[in-house]
């Protein structure tokens, strides 16, 4: 996770991710939306593109743009170095479990 307060006017957090196959991006996307729609602020997403063929998905919550890559997208586009003086927020690792 990448911290851009200070840095973007757009949105303060870029959540960058990837899956191993399109099939494990759309889960992961799906996975997020669900997760959200569970909480208490019932957030949902701006905006979602890239779900037709989940090379990149990209969901927008306006404070927080998750970025969903197939790992072979994400090493060719390599989003990180476009930010390179944007903090690492450290996040903790899974296995993600349901509350």
């Amino acid at each position: 996770m990448l911290e851009l307060k200070g840095i973007a006017d757009f949105t303060d957090y870029f959540v960058i991710c990837s899956g191993e196959s399109s099939r494990q991006v759309r889960t992961i996307a799906e996975y997020i939306e669900e997760t959200l729609k569970k909480d208490p602020a019932r957030l949902r997403p701006f905006g979602v593109e890239g779900l037709v063929a989940c090379r990149w998905v990209l969901m927008d919550y306006s404070d927080v743009i998750v970025h969903i890559f197939e790992e072979e997208t994400r090493r060719f586009y390599r989003l990180e170095r476009l930010w390179l003086d944007a903090p690492h927020v450290p996040v903790a690792e899974g296995p993600w479990e349901e509350r």
